[in-house]
């Protein structure tokens, strides 16, 4: 099941938490022209998933996703986009969260709420990769950024929860402008087509992608990137 077994939630019964029910989160950032994912490793394992956490009983879910977020960047200011939710009966595997249990220090009976059945809701998150702090916890050997072809196998069906996240994104380019959340305050033109192309897979014309993006207004020229040479430097941008 996803998430991290702390405080009560490695109790039998799981008493402060609602069950059945799961966050997982596709953390994304750009960084040297590479969208990347934010994934955990848990402790004496092997098993790699996406960070992943619970709701309390009297948490809302979208405060539920903003804390399982920031647990794990460090970040306040996030922004969270809720994609799909996954609750496919054949996704329901106990194998891997009682491995890691085991490997804590926990013997779970098999009636334990960790090992039941969980329904997923998927939230991306853009975050601008330079202000992260990557942060495991306790049961947790690693909390690291991976390009998407190099992304290891992960448990239950994270591999596909990050494909539809994706192609999430992807559709919300134009219309919700959310790659600019994966920006930093100021960037050139290219950084940002680059980012496009990027996300998209596909090349863009540089003149039909720059009159689309200036023709929405919702940019803002501040000065020219120093290069060496001022006739050939690129203007800086930053979202209005």
């Amino acid at each position: 099941m996803e998430g991290r077994p702390t405080q009560n939630e490695s109790d039998a019964a799981g008493s402060n938490y609602m069950h059945g029910l799961a966050i997982d989160a596709v953390i994304f950032g750009f960084h040297d022209n590479q969208l990347k994912v934010l994934l955990m490793q848990y402790k004496k394992s092997d098993i790699f998933a996406l960070p992943g956490g619970f709701i309390h009983k009297e948490e809302n879910l979208d405060d539920a996703a903003h804390r399982v977020v920031s647990e794990r960047t460090g970040l306040k200011d996030i922004y969270l986009e809720q994609f799909y939710v996954f609750g496919d009966a054949t996704r329901s595997d106990p194998s891997p969260m009682r491995t890691i249990m085991l490997a804590n220090g926990i013997a779970p009976g098999n009636h334990h709420w960790l090992l039941q059945r969980f329904i997923s809701v998927g939230y991306y998150a853009l975050v601008d990769f330079t202000k992260v702090t990557p942060m495991p916890d306790r049961i947790f050997d690693g909390c690291n950024w991976y390009a998407l072809a190099d992304i290891p196998p992960l448990m239950q069906d994270h591999a596909q929860i990050i494909k539809k996240a994706l192609a999430s994104l992807r559709a919300n380019l134009d219309n919700k402008l959310v790659a600019f959340n994966l920006m930093p305050e100021e960037f050139t033109m290219n950084d940002l087509q680059i980012l496009y192309e990027t996300i998209l897979d596909k090349k863009l014309l540089r003149p039909a992608f720059q009159r689309k993006i200036l023709s929405l207004g919702i940019l803002e020229r501040i000065a020219k990137k120093w290069t060496g040479g001022a006739h050939k430097a690129p203007y800086l941008y930053r979202f209005k």
